[in-house]
């Protein structure tokens, strides 16, 4: 089996909570202990791109991604990403003409140090097994659902991703 490329940047996905001011902040990602608690057998390697919000993402942080998809040996990538931008940035990885590579991005809308109500474990484990099955592409993995990146939409009154209607 191919070991799975797990890049971080960032977003929700990665986000802590000060219980004393009440912000969101960036302390380290969560994705080896997640692995860990998923029992996942998968070969994976995680590798700390960047934390930021993707609102704050630069088109500079964008060409480190790209950098970093075109540069792994992994064929198959997964980049947590902030859900605010998720759509950009996969447009900018798709305008790098990214070759025989299988590109998921996955977030999350509720923090994983949330705990049980967090999205994250779950879009996590729907992105491992997408990027073992796809043809390679560009796809964003949320709510169980996995779409071409050009094709989805995030509905900001719901909540949720959905196909985008042409």
């Amino acid at each position: 089996m191919e070991e799975i490329q797990i890049f971080v940047t960032g977003g929700t996905f990665d986000k802590e909570y000060n219980f004393v001011n009440g912000l969101l902040y960036f302390k380290d990602t969560h994705i080896p202990e997640m692995l860990q608690r998923g029992r996942c057998t998968l070969e994976s390697d995680v590798k700390m791109l960047m934390m930021v919000d993707s609102l704050e993402m630069t088109d500079d942080d964008r060409e480190i991604i790209i950098h970093n998809c075109e540069r792994t040996k992994s064929n198959k990538i997964i980049l947590t990403h902030g859900t605010d931008t998720i759509v950009q940035t996969a447009q900018k990885i798709a305008e790098a003409k990214i070759v025989n590579k299988t590109i998921v991005l996955t977030g999350a809308m509720i923090p994983y140090a949330f705990g049980t109500s967090s999205d994250g474990f779950f879009n996590l484990g729907s992105a491992l097994a997408f990027v073992q099955v796809l043809q390679p592409g560009i796809y964003i993995a949320m709510n169980g659902r996995c779409y071409d990146w050009n094709k989805v939409i995030k509905n900001t009154k719901t909540g949720f991703f959905e196909d985008k209607l042409s």
